[in-house]
């Protein structure tokens, strides 16, 4: 079982190793602080992310595209405006926006592979364990408290349990930790002391920062369902109502409002 679980798990592993590589790589170089290289793995990241897409589905390409957008979205929310974390050269990285696609479409890969659903249940209970402890340890003896994090560990534990999608918010947690670990290690970004938003401390990273990516996959995953869906009520309309819809005439009148 587990060897053919391994075999039929080829391509979602290679994906995993590509984002898991790619990240390590990526903001390694980007630590040398040179923005001119920043903006080149941007574009090496866009031609990555659209190499993978390359083969999936137009659902998953639409889910994608979903999370780039959402994700991107709270990147100037969360550190352009109200800097709950700040990036070295105190932009958005270029590589920023394909790269929370990669993140996303690895968690996907990875929740689909059969190797990684025949190990669920150890899987479920030892990212718990591992984020409890993390949780704890932040509101008990780290230096500069994290009560962020185990907020955002008690918001993560129902969407694992509970939740129409367990499978992608647990391997969101391994991608995330990763990139998050590298990330504050090499000061590429650096989460501020006191949340701005909650005014509470938060560690750098929050231990529970996976539910904040969760949020992400959770928007992509029904967003991409409730668009396929109105796409697929419109194509009911009658055909005269469709036709008046795209008419010439109504094309002018919405031009010149």
């Amino acid at each position: 079982m587990f060897r053919q679980a391994v075999r039929n798990s080829v391509h979602d592993l290679i994906i995993t190793a590509i984002t898991f590589v790619g990240i390590a790589g990526c903001l390694y170089l980007d630590s040398f602080h040179d923005l001119e290289l920043q903006n080149a793995l941007g574009k090496c990241a866009w031609v990555v992310l659209i190499g993978v897409l390359f083969w999936e589905s137009n659902l998953v390409r639409l889910q994608v595209l979903i999370a780039v957008a959402f994700a991107t979205a709270g990147e100037h929310f969360a550190s352009g405006m109200m800097h709950g974390y700040i990036y070295h050269f105190h932009n958005i990285p270029a590589y920023i926006p394909p790269g929370h696609g990669l993140v996303y479409l690895t968690a996907v890969a990875m929740a689909r592979s059969p190797l990684f659903q025949l190990w669920q249940k150890p899987v479920t209970w030892g990212v718990l364990l591992v984020m409890g402890l993390w949780s704890l340890w932040g509101v008990t003896f780290a230096e500069r408290g994290d009560w962020v994090g185990m907020l955002l560990f008690l918001v993560y534990v129902p969407c694992v349990l509970w939740g129409r999608a367990p499978l992608v918010y647990l391997a969101a947690f391994f991608v995330t930790t990763h990139l998050e670990l590298i990330g504050t290690a090499l000061k590429t970004w650096t989460w501020v002391p006191i949340d701005p938003v909650l005014s509470l401390p938060q560690g750098n990273p929050p231990s529970g920062v996976a539910a904040w990516y969760c949020l992400v996959d959770a928007v992509a995953l029904f967003g991409a369902n409730w668009l396929i869906l109105q796409w697929q009520r419109l194509q009911t309309l009658p055909a005269t109502f469709r036709q008046w819809l795209s008419a010439p005439e109504w094309v002018h009148v919405a031009a010149e409002d």
